[in-house]
């Protein structure tokens, strides 16, 4: 039996990529793949959903140079499918990767979506309490399977606030090996104690090691990250409340 779609799987997936790229930010370019039949989808159900694409813009300030999503055994609502959106009746779970660049990370971390959830991070350092307010991350990809980052962030302790300046090296996860730090040292001509340094390395392995991600529109669980000169992938399992749209 051929894996080409049949004409009733074309015409809906058609309808589909013309739904979500009116209502994308921004695409390059949009592909869905639908597996089912008018039958199946009268009943509000489809076998898959694959929604492929390139240079999109998820929400604001946060684009994905390529991105692939894959849902199986999927409850759609009937009547917006033959209109060509693709709405599920009930969250699900997917496998998905995605690609940025180094512009798009960059992007990202400075959007206020990102620096609302960075805000005032506690550190513990010996029982004492030390804020840390990030001000300012750049990633920088220049190498294989290495991420060179560099930050800058106010630290509240006992009531005086002081600037710190960082730089710090971290190999991503992969099946192999977790996120390592391979260095870290303060720049500008900053100093920090050996006691608030291991503690702001221990809270950025907490954030690292975050079980979800929280999108919109999706929760992230990052399985494996790769990293190659200029570009990350994350392969990660998705629990998708709605097809990327907007």
């Amino acid at each position: 039996m051929s894996d080409s779609p049949r004409l009733d799987e074309q015409a809906i997936a058609k309808a589909a990529q013309l739904g979500i790229s009116s209502q994308l930010d921004a695409a390059e370019k949009i592909n869905v793949d639908v597996r089912t039949d008018l039958l199946k989808v009268v009943q509000g159900q489809a076998d898959s959903i694959n929604v492929s694409g390139q240079g999109l813009v998820l929400q604001t300030d946060i684009r994905v140079q390529e991105m692939e999503l894959r849902l199986d055994n999927v409850a759609i609502d009937p009547l917006s499918a033959l209109l060509g959106q693709i709405e599920l009746t009930h969250p699900v779970n997917a496998i998905a990767k995605f690609v940025l660049t180094q512009e798009d990370l960059n992007r990202t971390l400075s959007s206020d979506y990102v620096k609302n959830k960075m805000q005032n991070l506690d550190l513990d350092v010996e029982g004492q309490i030390v804020t840390m307010a990030l001000q300012q991350v750049e990633l920088l990809l220049p190498y294989q399977n290495k991420i060179d980052v560099n930050g800058s962030a106010l630290l509240t302790e006992k009531g005086n606030t002081r600037q710190l300046g960082f730089n710090a090296v971290i190999r991503p996860r992969t099946h192999q090996q977790p996120i390592l730090i391979e260095s870290f040292k303060c720049t500008g001509g900053e100093n920090i104690s050996l006691e608030l340094a291991v503690a702001l390395l221990e809270k950025m392995k907490q954030l690292t090691q975050l079980p979800f991600i929280e999108l919109e529109k999706m929760a992230l669980r990052v399985k494996e990250l790769e990293v190659n000169p200029g570009r990350l992938t994350l392969h990660t399992e998705a629990h998708v409340k709605e097809i990327p749209q907007a």
